[in-house]
């Protein structure tokens, strides 16, 4: 049996998701972000237990159909830019359509609908916070998260981070260094 969870975004959602499952003497096929195969059927007051546990770790299970797509398509983005080395070669709407079988149209109105923003807007957001955790690493420099991150240039991307932050790249990098001289000296 399939369900789906809400705000199941993290390894350690996934990890949380598994031992409660161990508990309630379930066992799964797959737990991945935002869906769970598990080999059982479940029963009205398993869902139950399973509901209350997921909502004290901040998850919820979801049975409206528009939201576990929504949810399918936000969780495909945040694997797509937080969990992969580099971003695939397609562009973002094929890669949508193809990993979901949907539309692209039909994706992004749901999305817009249901989110009140954009998928554009969403993956964006997504890859700002992507490049702020790769700034911070100091393993890659600008040009190196540029081309990882699909903007087309170094000026293209430190435009966006400015936007979305309110800061340049190199502002960012400074007050992260700032920080831990602060901690260093406490």
């Amino acid at each position: 049996m399939r369900v789906y969870i809400k705000y199941m975004v993290s390894q350690r959602c996934k990890m949380r998701v598994m031992d409660e499952l161990k508990k309630l003497g379930l066992h799964f096929v797959i737990v991945d972000l935002g869906v769970v195969d598990v080999m059982e059927n479940i029963t009205k007051e398993q869902l139950r237990q399973i509901k209350a546990t997921l909502l004290k770790s901040g998850l919820e299970l979801m049975e409206d159909k528009k939201a576990i797509l929504v949810e399918k398509i936000k969780n495909t983005i945040i694997k797509m830019v937080h969990y992969s080395d580099k971003l695939p070669k397609t562009n973002f709407s094929d890669y949508l359509s193809e990993k979901l079988e949907y539309d692209y149209t039909y994706l992004a109105n749901l999305f817009t609908e249901v989110q009140g923003i954009t998928i554009e807007k969403f993956i964006i957001s997504h890859k700002i916070e992507r490049v702020k955790e790769l700034i911070v690493y100091d393993e890659l420099n600008l040009t190196e998260i540029a081309w990882n991150m699909h903007y087309s240039s170094v000026a293209h991307l430190s435009n966006q981070f400015k936007k979305i932050t309110g800061l340049t790249p190199s502002q960012f990098k400074s007050l992260k260094k700032k920080k831990l001289v602060e901690i260093e000296n406490i």
